[in-house]
């Protein structure tokens, strides 16, 4: 796992930061980089700092943090940003999932969970708070008219809604990287989905419908 992981946080409650920033101190090699209360600081400060993860509040004084999350995407390409929601109605929900975010995580969630939701998205995975999931089945909508796919594809989109990563899965199915990275998207355009957490979603709601 990468050493000297910069994490940024960006919510309105300094109490809420304050916690966040003492689990994470506590992991050797990462460190907060920077804590922001508004959207337009932390635009200002990921350009400024380029952060490895953000940890965004799904509500802030200037904006929605689902926008938030796309912005920051556009300035730091390569940032990971685990959106941190105090709401789980369908809305709000889906606006999170269509930003493109890398994990999903109420504020209830314990301090072991919010860890362990930060070493896996860094790996590579995506990452669900389970008491979403209900919310999330309302949003994934079965398609009558997609494009089959393969035995490949299904296998592979069955390991990406275990939270597998590319690499896990290119070595469980002895597959190249560049091979994995292109059939997931393929996959991804077949299905009609933007990322990985849509296409997990979809898988198991078609094993549901089944």
């Amino acid at each position: 796992m990468k050493n000297n992981v910069s994490i940024m946080l960006v919510d309105d409650h300094a109490v809420v930061r304050f916690g966040i920033r003492s689990l994470i101190e506590k992991n050797p090699g990462w460190f907060v980089c920077a804590e922001a209360e508004t959207l337009a600081s932390a635009y200002e400060l990921a350009e400024k700092l380029k952060p490895d993860i953000v940890l965004l509040d799904i509500k802030l004084p200037d904006g929605d943090g689902a926008v938030g999350c796309r912005e920051i995407k556009k300035i730091v390409p390569n940032v990971k940003i685990i959106i941190l929601t105090a709401y789980s109605d369908d809305s709000i929900v889906a606006e999170a999932v269509k930003s493109g975010a890398d994990g999903y995580l109420l504020k209830n969630i314990d301090s072991k969970g919010i860890i362990t939701a930060i070493e896996n998205v860094i790996k590579g995975a995506s990452i669900l708070d389970t008491a979403m999931v209900g919310s999330l089945f309302n949003i994934v909508k079965k398609t009558e008219q997609l494009e089959e796919l393969t035995a490949q594809e299904k296998s592979i989109l069955q390991l990406i809604s275990m939270g597998k990563t590319n690499k896990e899965i290119s070595k469980e199915l002895f597959l190249a990287d560049k091979t994995v990275r292109n059939i997931v998207s393929r996959i991804l355009k077949k299905i009609n989905v933007t990322n990985r957490t849509e296409a997990a979603l979809y898988y198991i709601r078609q094993m549901s419908l089944k």
